[in-house]
């Protein structure tokens, strides 16, 4: 089968398809056939090795951890899935590998008969994010959220996450693509010189929480929530400096925060009632993963990349 990886650190050309031997499921696991998977930034950075002391990895690095497709293979002592289901979810956090023909998924849901393939293939990553970061700012009704850098493909989720649970968000973004935050329930603002002011003018009341879902504004961030502990970012390598949280999911056990898997059935839910959308930016092949990298890196489209299988 063909799989995206790279096999030294460098820009996106490093990433190549190979053929290499299809996995198998094993127990409490799933096998699916990918329909379409996901492509974060933060495995841009990994491949540029920017995150080499926090993610260690072994080469050749397979890449990918969100994907869409129909089950073909059902490991042991695993309930509730038939062969022949559509199905979007996750790989394990170490062996990752999504981007491929086929791939292993350790948590899964239905995929939403709303939702195309390409829609369903970057969910999972980000459903997780976004529902864990708000799990652990306690975001609930009546809350007040910014979401700095709500455009992106997990502050674009988060929005919608916040406003189902009843939250009030306002997101940062570029001018162009304010129209996208107000589909999607958030009050726009811009970012930059001057965000403390206009977000106060948004919520003359303050903000309970902030996400953040880029980087480089933190004391701004902090100002606006009245407390680092407030804050929690999944962007910004500068947060112990500043007191607040860097969260990133982690297996059982190690550094890092809990998955949050449970995440995956509230946005089934949420999207079998029309109020889940997963913007997709743009759609590639498998064979131009490489392209995909290059536009995950400079890209100002709203939304999430995904390969198309």
């Amino acid at each position: 089968m063909r799989a995206v990886q790279f096999s030294e650190y460098g820009p996106p050309g490093v990433v190549h398809v190979a053929e290499v031997e299809a996995p198998h499921a094993g127990p409490g696991t799933i096998r699916v056939a990918v329909r379409a998977s996901g492509l974060s930034v933060g495995e841009t950075l990994i491949r540029a090795g920017t995150l080499r002391d926090l993610v260690p990895v072994t080469f050749p690095y397979r890449t990918g951890f969100d994907a869409a497709g129909v089950v073909d293979e059902i490991g042991a002592g695993v309930t509730g899935v038939a062969i022949g289901d559509a199905v979007f979810g996750m790989t394990g956090m170490t062996s990752r590998a999504a981007n491929a023909d086929a791939a292993v998924l350790t948590a899964w849901a239905p995929k939403p008969a709303g939702w195309s393939w390409a829609e369903a293939g970057g969910a999972a990553g980000t459903v997780e994010t976004g529902t864990r970061v708000l799990d652990r700012l306690k975001v609930g009704a009546g809350h007040t959220v910014l979401v700095q850098g709500a455009a992106g493909g997990v502050g674009a989720v988060a929005v919608q996450l916040a406003t189902a649970r009843g939250a009030t968000v306002i997101g940062t973004a570029a001018e162009r693509n304010h129209d996208v935050l107000r589909s999607l329930g958030a009050t726009p603002t811009t970012y930059g010189p001057g965000l403390v002011e206009r977000v106060r003018a948004l919520a003359p009341q303050g903000v309970d929480a902030v996400f953040d879902c880029a980087r480089g504004a933190l004391p701004d961030l902090i100002a606006i929530a009245g407390d680092p502990a407030r804050v929690v970012t999944i962007a910004d390598f500068a947060a112990a400096a500043h007191g607040v949280h860097f969260s990133r999911s982690a297996p059982a056990g190690t550094a890092g925060d809990p998955l949050a898997v449970h995440g995956l059935e509230i946005a089934v839910g949420l999207a079998a009632q029309g109020r889940l959308r997963v913007p997709v930016a743009a759609a590639f092949p498998l064979t131009e993963a490489a392209a995909a990298h290059d536009l995950a890196e400079r890209r100002h489209a709203p939304g999430k990349i995904v390969l198309m299988h």
